[in-house]
């Protein structure tokens, strides 16, 4: 058998140790999943909105405009943060953790500020709102771990 010299052999430092975190992957595929649902249904509400109670045709078009808005946000985030932890960097990781505030505003905005909110959407953005704080404290502490590899 034969042995590399010593001088040859590379050293990695930990760089083959697995960072990535399950749970937090776990939690971005369900909601990945459950705001599809979320998506589809607030449209079903907004249609339900518009032909049954007075909702003004401006305010109906704002919040279907914001509400596609969220959509992309929401998919942006998603995708960044799965990407970032399961190749384990920490800038798609940043961005996905930075695209959760906007994320939680406009959940917010549905629970709280729009012309019209169902006891429905309230449960929905309440679980949502729910999803976002359990993934920032997933992804600050999996960020923390990424950075934690890096010493130089």
């Amino acid at each position: 058998m034969k042995q590399t010299p010593i001088h040859l052999r590379t050293y990695n430092k930990g760089k083959d140790r697995q960072l990535s975190s399950t749970p937090l992957e776990i939690l971005l595929f369900l909601n990945g999943w459950y705001y599809a649902t979320y998506f589809l249904l607030e449209i079903f509400i907004f249609v339900y909105k518009g032909l049954l109670l007075p909702y003004p045709s401006a305010n109906l078009a704002l919040d279907l405009i914001m509400l596609f808005l969220y959509l992309g946000i929401e998919v942006t985030r998603i995708f960044f943060g799965s990407k970032g932890n399961l190749c384990q960097r920490k800038v798609p990781l940043a961005i996905s953790l930075a695209l959760t505030f906007p994320a939680a505003v406009m959940a917010a905005y549905y629970l709280l500020l729009q012309t019209y909110a169902l006891r429905l959407e309230a449960i929905l953005n309440a679980i949502l709102l729910l999803f976002y704080a359990v993934e920032m404290l997933l992804g600050v502490l999996t960020l923390v771990s990424f950075s934690s590899l890096d010493t130089y």
